[in-house]
């Protein structure tokens, strides 16, 4: 009887501790959970406390811009730009057959040369204005000058799209134009460029330009000038020069984009614009169309992409061409050019590319013997010319180009080559499409 009570019992006494046990358990693990819950609500309130504090820094940072940007130094780069050339004809006799030549619009020297180097200051003048310098360091006959290339200030946050530039610039007007020479995909300017603008037309003036609120891109501007330099030059009695340009573009899926610009430039009442051969005076009137594509496959262009340019441009000018100790000549000119270059992008870090330049001239006056001797007349020559280079880019701040023209800017064919050096030193701003 006492063995049965004892073994009756025997399971009771082995259930009671565990369940006690199992009590202890769960009040445990109830209360370390509560901690957790404590603890972890305590971070989150901490951590919503820091991105609150991040945001109000934040826009106390944009808020003041100006300030903010005061606080350093402008930002500072330099680019150098040199080469070592080689022609089979003389540069110091180049010519274009048919146009006046400005004065920047020769070729380098023979041999090894400084090319153009910049040196360019930018930064934030305040919340409302931005300025930038740009001094051109060149190689001319074997002495070492400086100008002014570009200086100007321009709005920030002028709204509506609006944004105003005065100073000093290169004009907006067509695709290669208001880019600098370093920024290129050879190293000369074509033709029609070297032709009709002296290499690049800028501005000492005022440009408005208006970026509507489309979903696609469009941009319209304005400029007004001193007329200063080619293809104004001399002297003015009014505002010097003026123009208007419009551009548009888009992309087309992933992997395509394009660009359509339209330009128009004009200079009225010249007084002795000098030449190489001459000096003019009279009206000049431009007008021109540009076109870009780029390809990327997928929008990357980091190891193949393509790109097709094209510029047409042509220009009326009407007046009198006089070469001093020799005499005048009305002029009624007519003049227009063209270039198409393609760049592919084969390999990372690779660029290979091709370019054809073409001029045609319709000049003529009342004195057939002076505009011959000033070169302007082309006798059924259109100056041409073919360009091959490749460029080797082993990151974004340096570039090894070399570079072959076979140029027909006289009769006489010139053979042309070059091996051009590029380094970007300092802070550098990205370049436009």
């Amino acid at each position: 009887m006492r063995k049965h009570l004892l073994l009756a019992a025997l399971p009771a006494a082995l259930v009671l501790p565990s369940a006690v046990f199992a009590a202890d358990d769960v009040a445990t693990l109830k209360k370390e959970l509560d901690q957790l819950k404590q603890d972890y609500q305590q971070r989150i309130e901490a951590l919503e406390k820091r991105i609150e504090a991040s945001e109000q820094k934040s826009v106390a940072a944009s808020a003041t811009p100006a300030q903010k940007a005061n606080s350093f130094n402008p930002a500072l780069s330099l680019v150098l730009n040199g080469r070592v050339s080689t022609y089979s004809r003389s540069p110091d006799d180049y010519a274009l057959t048919g146009f006046a030549l400005g004065e920047e619009a020769g070729l380098e020297k023979e041999g090894f040369s400084l090319g153009e180097s910049e040196i360019t200051l930018a930064a934030n003048t305040d919340q409302h204005w931005r300025g930038q310098m740009t001094l051109s360091l060149a190689d001319n006959n074997g002495e070492t000058s400086s100008s002014v290339e570009e200086a100007f200030i321009e709005t920030l946050g002028l709204g509506h799209g609006l944004t105003v530039r005065a100073g000093r610039f290169f004009s907006g007007i067509g695709y290669l134009n208001g880019k600098h020479a370093h920024a290129w995909n050879f190293s000369d300017a074509p033709l029609v460029y070297r032709g009709l603008f002296g290499n690049q037309i800028k501005q000492d003036g005022l440009r408005l330009s208006w970026l509507p609120p489309t979903d696609q891109y469009i941009e319209l501007g304005a400029e007004i000038g001193n007329g200063q330099s080619f293809p104004a030059g001399g002297s003015h009695s009014d505002i010097g020069d003026w123009a208007v340009f419009a551009k548009t573009g888009g992309d087309i899926g992933v992997s395509h984009s394009w660009q359509l610009g339209l330009s128009h430039y004009q200079a009225d009442d010249i007084v002795g614009r000098e030449a190489a051969t001459h000096s003019f005076s009279g009206d000049s009137k431009l007008n021109g169309i540009d076109v870009v594509y780029k390809w990327a496959p997928n929008g990357n262009p980091q190891d193949k992409a393509l790109t097709l340019l094209a510029e047409y441009f042509r220009r009326d000018e009407n007046g009198s061409v006089d070469i001093e100790e020799t005499g005048s000549s009305s002029l009624d000119g007519n003049q227009d050019g063209w270039y198409a270059e393609g760049i592919f992008k084969f390999k990372r870090h690779w660029r290979a590319g091709l370019r054809y330049d073409q001029l045609n001239s319709n000049n003529s006056g009342d004195n057939s013997e002076i505009l011959t001797e000033a070169g302007l007349l082309a006798d059924g020559f259109n100056p041409h010319r073919a360009s091959a280079m490749l460029e080797w880019s082993p990151s974004e701040f340096s570039r090894i180009r070399v570079q072959y023209n076979r140029d027909n800017s006289l009769p006489e064919t010139d053979n042309q080559g070059s091996v051009q050096y590029t380094q970007a030193l300092g802070s550098h701003g990205a370049h436009q499409y």
